[in-house]
C-alpha cells in the first residue's frame, strides 16, 4: 500500500508539473520539494526503489539546468541528428509554408485552445451600403437570370446581364472606393457570391473569379502605384475583364512546377528598346479567359545573361498584359460540365513582354509563388465556400419543401424515416458549413490570412455540398434527374465536380495540404526547430535549437497529461468560456484538441519527414483538424447568436457527428503508425475507457429533419442569404407556393380521412361527396383544388418533342 501511495504521489507531481509547464528552474525546485516529501513516506523496499529512481531523475533534471553542459552534451548531438532526419525543403515549399497567418489552427495544434481569442472575434452584419447592394443590384441580377436558358440556349450570359454586371460594379467588389470599386469586406463579398450562386452558377463564377485570386487582389497587394492607378479603375468600372492563367497541362495541382518560361532579354516595345522577357506558355482551364481583356500570367523566369542586375531574381514571376498584345492566342472555350461560364485555354510562343508588365515591377521578379500563396490564403476561403453554402442552403430549403409536398401512400415522404435521415444530414451540414464560412470571413476581415484554414474550408465546404446535393437528388428521385426549365436541382448537381476540382483538387488538398502544411506551420515548435537546423552557424543554431527542443518537450509532456486526464474524465475537466450546457461541447473540443496535438506529435517523431509521403495518414489527421475547426466555428456562432433554443438540436447533432468522426479517425491513426507499441500506448491515453463518443440518436435526427418540413424561424435561418421567390411562375417560387398550400389543406385532408374511416364518405378523394355530406364546405373544396394544382406543378417534370432534343449534325 505504501508503494502504491509513493507511486501515485510521484506520478501526480510529474503530471502537475507537465500540465502547468513552469520554467525549468522552477520545475526543478518544485520537484525537489515533492521528492523530499515523498522520501518521508517511503517505508518498504519497493517504495524506496521508486524514491531512488525519482532522485536520479531529479539529478538529471538539475544537470539540465546547466546551460553549457546541456548545449554540449545534449542539444548539439540532438541538433546533428535532427539535421540528418530533416527532409529538404525547396524554395517554393518554404514560400508556401511562410504564406498567410496562423490563427485558430495554431490554437488547435497547441492542444490548449484559448477560446477567448475566438469568442472575441467580431461578426458584423452588412452595413447599410452593403445591405443596399444585396437588396438592390444583387436581387435585381438574380431576377434577370434564367439558368436553363443561359446553359442551353446560348451557353453564355445574355448581353444585358453582362452589361449589368459591368456597370453595377460586380467586377470590383474588393477594389477600394478610391479606385472606383465597391470596397466591400470579405464577409460582404461572401454574401454576394452566396446569393448569386443560389440562382445561377455561371453568373456567380463570373463575379467571384475577378474578386478572388486574380489581377485585382495581386495589384492591391503587390502592384506599383502606376499599375494600381492605371488598372484598378478600369477593373472596377468593368471596362477591363481580367483572367489569371496559372494551370498548365503538365502542372495542375503542382502549380509550382509550371513549365511555362520566360527569358530575360532586351526587345522593342512601342518603338523603344526596353528590358523585358520572351515568354512561352500553354495554359488551360482559365476562367473568363475567352472574354478577358487583361491576362494575368504566371511563368518561370530565367536570366542566363544576368540582365536583371540584382533587381529581382529568377523564379516564378507574374505579369499582367492586354489580351490584344501581339503573340497571345486566346478566345477558344472549354465547356466544363456543360456549364455556361467562360473558361478556356490561352498560349503564346516567344512573346516579348516588357518588364513594366511584371506585377510590382522588376523588383517583384521571382516572387510570384509567394505572391500567389499569400493571395490564395485568403481568397480560397471566400468564393468556393460561399458557392458551396449557397448549394447547401438551396438543397435544405427546397428539398425539405419537396419532401413535405410529395406524398406516397398518402403521407408526405418527409415523414418517412428513410427520408428524415438525409434531410437531417442536409440541415446539419448547412448550419455547420455556414458557421465556418461566416467565422472565417470575419477572421479575414480582422486581418488574418489563414492559409491552412482556407484549405480546410474549401475542402469541407465542397465535399459537404457534394454529399448534400447527392442526398437531395435521392429525395427528389425522378424529379431531380429530368433536365428542363423546371428542374432547379440538376444544374447544382452538374456544377459540383467543378467546385471539387478547382483551387486545389480536393484529394490533394486533404492528403497533402491541410495537415502537410499545418503540421509544420501550426505546430508551436517544429518550425523553430527546422529553422535552427538550417542555420549553418552552430553558435546561433544551438541556442535556438535548445529553446525550441525544450519547448517541444514541455509541449509534448503537457499534452500527454492533458489528454490522459481529459479522456479519463470524459472531457469534464476543462474551460467554461460561455454559460449553460454549451460548455460541455467546448470542453469536448478542448479534450480532442489535446488528443490530436499529442497524436500528431508522436506521428511526427516516429515518421519525421516521411510523414508527408504517408498521404493516407496525413488525410486522417486532416479530417481530425477539419472537424475540430468546424466545431469551433459552430460554437462561436451559436454563442454569438445568444445560444438560441431553436438551434440547440442542430448544435448537438453536428457536435455528435463531428466528435464521432474525430474519435474514429484518431483510432485509425493509432493503428496506422509504424510502431505498434506507440500505437497501443496512444490508444491507452486516447481511449482509456474505450471509445465512448456516440453519434446522434434517431430521435435527435428526426427533430433536426423536421425543421426543414415546417415554415418557421429555423428553416428561414438555415436558408438566410440565398435568393428567395414565392411567385408560382418562378422555378423555386412554385415550390414555396405549393408548400404553403399543402400545409394549409392538411386539416381539411385530416377531416376527409376521418370521415372515410367512420363511414360518412366512401372515398376521401371524392370531394363532391364530402361537400354533399357536409364534411367540408364548397370553399374548402375550391381550396383543395387550388392546392392540389400547385402541388402538381411543384412536382412536375419537363418533357420535349423529339425534334426539340435533336442536336444539329
Amino acid at each position: 500500500m505504501n508503494t502504491l501511495l509513493v507511486l501515485v504521489v510521484l506520478l501526480s507531481a510529474v503530471g502537475v508539473l507537465a500540465w502547468f509547464s513552469p520554467p525549468l528552474w522552477i520545475a526543478t525546485g518544485l520537484a525537489f520539494v515533492a521528492l523530499v516529501g515523498v522520501s518521508d513516506l517511503a517505508a518498504g523496499p519497493w517504495s524506496i526503489v521508486l524514491v531512488v529512481i525519482g532522485w536520479l531523475c531529479w539529478l538529471a533534471l538539475a544537470a539540465f539546468n546547466v546551460t553549457r553542459w546541456r548545449h554540449e552534451y545534449v542539444i548539439a548531438p540532438a541538433l546533428q541528428m535532427f539535421r540528418t532526419l530533416l527532409p529538404s525543403i525547396s524554395a517554393t515549399e518554404r514560400e508556401a509554408l511562410d504564406a498567410g497567418t496562423i490563427w485558430w489552427d495554431g490554437e488547435l495544434f497547441s492542444g490548449r485552445p484559448d477560446w477567448r481569442r475566438l469568442l472575441h472575434l467580431p461578426l458584423h452584419a452588412p452595413d447599410r451600403d452593403a445591405q443596399g447592394f444585396l437588396d438592390g443590384p444583387v436581387e435585381t441580377l438574380c431576377r434577370m437570370l434564367d439558368d436553363w436558358g443561359i446553359s442551353h440556349d446560348r451557353a453564355d450570359l445574355p448581353p444585358e446581364v453582362w452589361e449589368y454586371i459591368r456597370t453595377q460594379g460586380f467586377l470590383g467588389l474588393i477594389i477600394p472606393r478610391e479606385y472606383g470599386g465597391r470596397g466591400f469586406s470579405a464577409s460582404v463579398s461572401s454574401e454576394i457570391v452566396m446569393k448569386l450562386s443560389s440562382r445561377c452558377s455561371a453568373a456567380a463564377v463570373t463575379v467571384m473569379v475577378p474578386n478572388s485570386l486574380g489581377p485585382a487582389e495581386l495589384l492591391l497587394k503587390y502592384g506599383t502605384d502606376a499599375q494600381r492607378t492605371h488598372y484598378l479603375p478600369r477593373l472596377a468600372a468593368g471596362t477591363e475583364i481580367p483572367c489569371f492563367a496559372l494551370t498548365n497541362p503538365e502542372a495542375g495541382s503542382d502549380a509550382a512546377g509550371i513549365p511555362d518560361f520566360g527569358i530575360v532579354c532586351r526587345g522593342e516595345y512601342q518603338g523603344r528598346e526596353v528590358l523585358g522577357m520572351r515568354v512561352t506558355w500553354n495554359k488551360r482551364y482559365i476562367t473568363l479567359g475567352p472574354v478577358a481583356t487583361l491576362l494575368g500570367l504566371a511563368f518561370q523566369l530565367r536570366d542566363p545573361d544576368g540582365l536583371l542586375g540584382g533587381v529581382g531574381q529568377p523564379g516564378i514571376t507574374l505579369a499582367l498584359l492586354p489580351t490584344t498584345h501581339p503573340g497571345i492566342e486566346i478566345g477558344r472555350r472549354h465547356y466544363p460540365a456543360y456549364l455556361a461560364f467562360q473558361n478556356g485555354p490561352n498560349s503564346g510562343r516567344d512573346v516579348f513582354i516588357p518588364m513594366d508588365f511584371v506585377i510590382g515591377g522588376q523588383a517583384r521578379c521571382g516572387e510570384g509563388w509567394r505572391m500567389l500563396m499569400n493571395c490564395l490564403a485568403a481568397g480560397r476561403a471566400i468564393s468556393l465556400p460561399a458557392l458551396s453554402v449557397a448549394a447547401l442552403k438551396f438543397c435544405a430549403r427546397n428539398t425539405g419543401a419537396y419532401a413535405r409536398i410529395r406524398k406516397q401512400f398518402g403521407v408526405p415522404i418527409g415523414r418517412f424515416e428513410g427520408i428524415e435521415e438525409p434531410l437531417a444530414r442536409i440541415a446539419a451540414d448547412t448550419w455547420l458549413v455556414d458557421a465556418a464560412r461566416v467565422v472565417t470571413a470575419a477572421a479575414i476581415d480582422s486581418g488574418e490570412e489563414p492559409a491552412v484554414l482556407s484549405a480546410i474550408l474549401k475542402y469541407q465546404a465542397t465535399e459537404r455540398m457534394r454529399a448534400a446535393v447527392n442526398d437531395a437528388m435521392d429525395v427528389h428521385g425522378g424529379r431531380g434527374i429530368c433536365a428542363g426549365p423546371a428542374n432547379y436541382l440538376l444544374p447544382i448537381y452538374t456544377a459540383v465536380p467543378v467546385a471539387i476540382t478547382v483551387e486545389g483538387a480536393n484529394i490533394l488538398t486533404r492528403s497533402l495540404i491541410v495537415f502537410g502544411q499545418g503540421a509544420v506551420r501550426c505546430h508551436p515548435w517544429l518550425l523553430h526547430e527546422m529553422a535552427a537546423a538550417q542555420d549553418g552557424n552552430d553558435e546561433t543554431a544551438v541556442p535556438a535549437f535548445d529553446r525550441a527542443l525544450c519547448g517541444h518537450a514541455a509541449y509534448l509532456l503537457r499534452n500527454l497529461v492533458r489528454a490522459l486526464v481529459k479522456n479519463l474524465t470524459g472531457g469534464q475537466v476543462g474551460p467554461r468560456p460561455s454559460e449553460g450546457a454549451v460548455n460541455h461541447w467546448f470542453r469536448q473540443v478542448d479534450r480532442w484538441s489535446a488528443s490530436f496535438a499529442l497524436t500528431a506529435d508522436v506521428a511526427l517523431m516516429l515518421l519525421g519527414g516521411a510523414l508527408k509521403r504517408k498521404e493516407r495518414l496525413s488525410g486522417r489527421f486532416a479530417d481530425v483538424l477539419s472537424e475540430l475547426y468546424l466545431m469551433s466555428c459552430a460554437l462561436k456562432r451559436f454563442v454569438h447568436r445568444g445560444r438560441p433554443d431553436e438551434e440547440v438540436d442542430l448544435l448537438e447533432f453536428v457536435m455528435r457527428c463531428s466528435l464521432d468522426r474525430v474519435q474514429q479517425r484518431l483510432h485509425e491513426i493509432t493503428w496506422s503508425l509504424p510502431n505498434a507499441v506507440a500505437g497501443f500506448a496512444l490508444r491507452c491515453v486516447l481511449f482509456p475507457l474505450g471509445r465512448r463518443q456516440r453519434p446522434p440518436t434517431d430521435a435527435l435526427g428526426q427533430r433536426v429533419a423536421r425543421a426543414l418540413l415546417e415554415p418557421g424561424q429555423l428553416r428561414d435561418r438555415l436558408s438566410c442569404g440565398i435568393y428567395l421567390n414565392d411567385a408560382p411562375a418562378d422555378i423555386t417560387g412554385r415550390i414555396e407556393h405549393a408548400l404553403r398550400q399543402a400545409i394549409a389543406i392538411e386539416p381539411i385532408e385530416q377531416r376527409l380521412r376521418k370521415a372515410e374511416q367512420v363511414g360518412l364518405i366512401e372515398d376521401a378523394g371524392d370531394w363532391q361527396a364530402a361537400v354533399t355530406a357536409e364534411v367540408i364546405h364548397a370553399d374548402e373544396r375550391a381550396q383543395l383544388e387550388v392546392a392540389r394544382a400547385a402541388m402538381a406543378a411543384a412536382i412536375a417534370v419537363d418533357d420535349f418533342a423529339p425534334d426539340a432534343l435533336a442536336r444539329p449534325t
